[in-house]
């Protein structure tokens, strides 16, 4: 495959992008839909050959569950192109208006970023959610799934690619990147691409970001934290703790680590053991936990780890400024949670967790761009550039600065004589 002239192809497809009407988008994300109905047996069957084939390659457990994308799958990612589709377009929206002087106007205009580079784990819905994401935002997108969903994301990238070009998108507008060579030859192409968005280790990420020019956005950990305070109502607290820890494991919002101040902890402690063993949960806790309960002995690692799997890190705090400073130390920035009865300790929580998602009362499990009405999600970015968090259409969106005069020219607004600026703001849309 040649990569450079794949992006290049991408590339020249991301300005058609980028200035298709919403009509179009939405007719090709219903098309995108009814192709992958009218597919699901061949789907299904590739995908049932890269579980066969990943079983002898003894594929880790958490990634074999990713790896699944049956029936049920296929139908909740149809549903999730569905609710894309009902989103506004978020091209071409002023975002701010300012008259600079009378006759002279200034818009900023959201748009697109262009081309968009994906790397993603094992799950094929990945896939699919990047590409609606990336089709109604009006960016063109390169795609890099893992190698043990080969068959699955060849027979996706091709009925998507097919079904967008056949309701009016440009040839080209994706494009399925299959080996890590190719992954290494697209981190030197900053001409042909925009962004890139790797969705992995911590250690794959460091690599990408090592190996590149182009802009980088991202997370790579998940390490979440659930703080039971102590004036939290003790049954929410376990519930939330079991919801967040065991609802799906094998995901970066799951939590890894559960806080518990010392107050609540020998009350809280046996019952949240129970309730974490009948689901098959096995604990790390630190000292005082294992005063408290039978557990084995947490180290410095399993603060530091992100477990996916049916494993949990307990630890007693003497505080919320202890709490606090756990997370702000072995936390990855991604979904903290803080249970509470007390809203001035959950707003210090809030504001003082170095974190993208905090969360007051709730699952941690309830970071993702689905179930924020964001349209699904490329991913989660833990850093502090201009998206965090579940990255939906907002963080795929950019802006453009357009100014409207008639025959206004600099030379008037210097020296002695020069006008003034009136920088007045306006709500008007751009016309």
């Amino acid at each position: 495959m040649n990569i450079q002239s794949t992006a290049s192809q991408c590339k020249k497809a991301a300005i058609f992008m980028s200035a298709l009407p919403s009509d179009i988008k939405d007719s090709a994300l219903d098309n995108i839909i009814k192709t992958l109905e009218d597919n699901m047996d061949l789907i299904i069957k590739a995908n049932k050959n890269d579980i066969e084939q990943a079983r002898k390659d003894d594929l880790e457990a958490p990634l074999m569950k990713r790896l699944k994308f049956d029936l049920a799958k296929i139908s909740e990612a149809c549903g999730g192109i569905a609710s894309l589709i009902k989103l506004e377009d978020p091209v071409g929206k002023t975002l701010k208006a300012t008259e600079l002087d009378k006759g002279l106007t200034l818009f900023k205009v959201s748009r697109p970023i262009g081309v968009i580079g994906v790397i993603f784990e094992s799950r094929p819905d990945a896939l699919v959610q990047i590409a609606a994401l990336c089709l109604k935002s009006g960016n063109a997108v390169l795609l890099k799934g893992g190698s043990e969903a080969s068959n699955t994301n060849q027979i996706l990238a091709a009925i998507i690619s097919r079904a967008g070009v056949d309701a009016g998108l440009p040839d080209g507008w994706l494009g399925l990147l299959e080996t890590r060579n190719d992954v290494d030859q697209m981190l030197k192409l900053e001409n042909s691409v925009d962004l890139i968005i790797p969705r992995g280790s911590n250690e794959f990420v460091r690599y990408i970001m090592d190996h590149t020019v182009i802009p980088v956005l991202g997370h790579a950990d998940g390490i979440c934290h659930l703080y039971i305070d102590r004036f939290a109502d003790p049954k929410m607290a376990i519930d939330l703790s079991i919801d967040s820890k065991c609802q799906y494991v094998a995901v970066c919002n799951a939590t890894e680590t559960i806080l518990v101040h010392e107050t609540l902890a020998q009350d809280i402690l046996p019952v949240l053991k129970s309730k974490l063993e009948e689901q098959g949960v096995k604990i790390y806790g630190c000292e005082n936990t294992g005063a408290i309960i039978d557990v084995e002995a947490a180290n410095e690692e399993d603060w530091q780890t992100e477990y996916l799997d049916l494993i949990v890190s307990i630890k007693v705090v003497p505080s919320l400024k202890e709490a606090v400073a756990h997370i702000n130390q072995y936390g990855s920035g991604h979904t903290d949670v803080i249970v509470t009865g007390d809203k001035k300790r959950a707003l210090y929580f809030m504001d003082h967790t170095d974190t993208a998602d905090a969360f007051w009362n709730c699952s941690s499990r309830f970071a993702d761009g689905f179930r924020f009405g964001l349209g699904a999600e490329v991913g989660i970015s833990t850093h502090k550039i201009h998206a965090r968090g579940p990255v939906g259409l907002e963080g795929l969106m950019i802006y453009q600065w357009r100014l409207m005069g008639d025959g206004h020219m600099v030379k008037d607004y210097t020296g002695k004589t020069a006008k003034a600026f009136t920088h007045k703001p306006l709500n008007k849309e751009f016309c």
